[in-house]
């Protein structure tokens, strides 16, 4: 049988995945699949399990049940193949601020095992991807959050993989410089094929062409385009789907069985 051609393998592909913190569930028989030049919005309060699910996908934790693959390559048996394709961008802040913005990424390129002069033409090309190439000898103390953010991305694109993920990119940030930054990954997704998963309790960061996951409390309680998810739980729009589902579910668990 022929392989499928990479555009048509899902980016990710998260398969039943479950997670516990002893007898607390973090994560309960959750599937979800984001596709190749998509921008998907997994959309949760703090606590939904966001951050739990992203530990998954990049090997932080174990997987325990279920399965995740990205583009076809499953996380737990080929991690490497897996793992070479995923870029990632976490909530909490990952650069040395007392060096400069190339020192940073050389040395995230040599973790990559990217030889000198390869690394140097690929960060050459992130910064200009981020338009950031002004700012490659400053001291990344010196940027602003919403810079370091850009570099964050930058950083993350470095081994040009086909998916990234981030969790709360735009926390802390003003409203210009949240908009900057997500029209800048929806952009990546659309010209460079790019797969996104961005993790965020902001609704007013999900637009009309994006696909949204509704997870809240560990479960996902819609996934589809925002306006299908608006439609079917016969909403006005994205903040009160969102209410509506999140206190439905939230009744139903206060409910006592039988």
């Amino acid at each position: 049988m022929k392989p499928f051609p990479l555009a048509q393998v899902p980016a990710l592909e998260i398969d039943r995945v479950s997670h516990r913190y002893g007898a607390r569930v973090a994560l309960n028989n959750v599937s979800l699949t984001v596709r190749p030049s998509s921008f998907n919005v997994l959309l949760g309060l703090n606590g939904a399990g966001k951050s739990t699910l992203f530990s998954l996908i990049t090997r932080l934790y174990a997987i325990r049940s279920g399965q995740i693959r990205i583009f076809g390559h499953d996380v737990a048996r080929d991690p490497g193949a897996a793992l070479s394709k995923l870029g990632v961008v976490f909530q909490s802040r990952a650069l040395d601020i007392d060096i400069s913005v190339r020192q940073n990424l050389m040395y995230h390129a040599a973790l990559h095992g990217i030889a000198s002069k390869r690394a140097k033409e690929l960060i050459a090309q992130v910064l200009d991807r981020v338009a950031m190439t002004d700012r490659a000898l400053d001291r990344v103390g010196n940027l602003s959050i919403g810079q370091m953010r850009r570099i964050e991305i930058a950083r993350a694109l470095l081994h040009q993989p086909r998916l990234l993920l981030l969790d709360e990119p735009t926390v802390g940030l003003d409203i210009k410089a949240r908009a900057d930054i997500l029209d800048h990954v929806r952009r990546l997704s659309m010209v460079e094929g790019i797969g996104v998963l961005w993790a965020t309790h902001l609704i007013d960061e999900a637009g009309a062409g994006d696909d949204v996951v509704v997870l809240h409390k560990g479960n996902i309680l819609a996934h589809g385009g925002l306006g299908e998810v608006v439609g079917k739980s016969g909403a006005s729009d994205l903040r009160d789907a969102f209410n509506r589902l999140t206190g439905a579910a939230d009744q139903e668990e206060r409910e006592p069985a039988g």
